[in-house]
């Protein structure tokens, strides 16, 4: 084969300039590949969280709650979870369930109450966006619905922390993990869902925010932040 035949195989300059742009692209997304796990809540630190006497409710038991599904899923998502159910002598008895998930990502992400409850048999009323007001104008934002079943009727409060962020929405949920990411980190997750049975939507929102903010204004900081993060009081 002539000289002149053999290809010439070294990179041009613009070859060089396109390299060397991926090359910096792949190192800032290296850079910025999440490492740190920010977990808020320690192994079985969750049960410990929550007082057994609220107000004037005492802890009772932890049956009758409607659980996420037991699926594959469910068992990578949580790593704790809490069920209780709290009566009072002259308000409505609540249900407790709080889920944690230590690593928030991609597809695993906790599962918002609208998702377990219709897979109970139940259905459910528009959600609609409220929030819970604590001592010193604070809030936290939540969500509430009414969930219908042949056997009875529930009303239902909730909330999410995705990392310090309180999103109400899977949406909110997605933005709040890729900010973290951004950040370096992996954030965790937690759902905290309050429930009561009773036709009167009103009255059970009610109680339900009222057991919540005596709930967390209860808790020592330190607990409340896990639960509301840091930004929420």
């Amino acid at each position: 084969m002539a000289a002149d035949d053999i290809p010439d195989l070294r990179p041009s300059r613009r070859d060089l300039l396109i390299g060397g742009v991926a090359l910096v692209a792949a190192g800032t997304a290296y850079a910025r590949m999440p490492r740190r796990p920010t977990m808020m809540i320690g192994k079985d630190q969750l049960d410990k969280l929550v007082p057994l006497k609220i107000d004037n409710w005492s802890y009772e038991m932890a049956s009758g709650l409607v659980l996420p599904p037991p699926d594959q899923l469910a068992r990578l998502l949580y790593d704790q979870q809490v069920t209780r159910s709290y009566s009072s002598p002259d308000q409505l008895p609540v249900m407790l369930l709080m889920a944690y998930g230590s690593s928030q990502g991609g597809m695993l992400q906790i599962h918002r109450p609208e998702i377990c409850y219709p897979a109970s048999g139940f259905h459910l009323t528009e959600t609609e966006i409220t929030a819970i007001p604590l001592p010193g104008g604070r809030r936290v934002a939540s969500r509430s619905f009414t969930a219908s079943s042949d056997t009875r009727v529930e009303q239902v409060l909730y909330w999410t922390r995705i990392g310090d962020m309180v999103p109400t929405s899977w949406t909110g949920q997605r933005v709040a993990v890729i900010r973290s990411n951004l950040a370096g980190s992996i954030p965790d997750g937690l759902l905290v869902r309050l429930s009561t049975v009773s036709n009167d939507a009103e009255q059970a929102q009610a109680t339900l925010k009222k057991f919540a903010a005596e709930m967390l204004s209860a808790m020592p900081v330190p607990f409340r932040h896990m639960l509301i993060g840091p930004g929420a009081g």
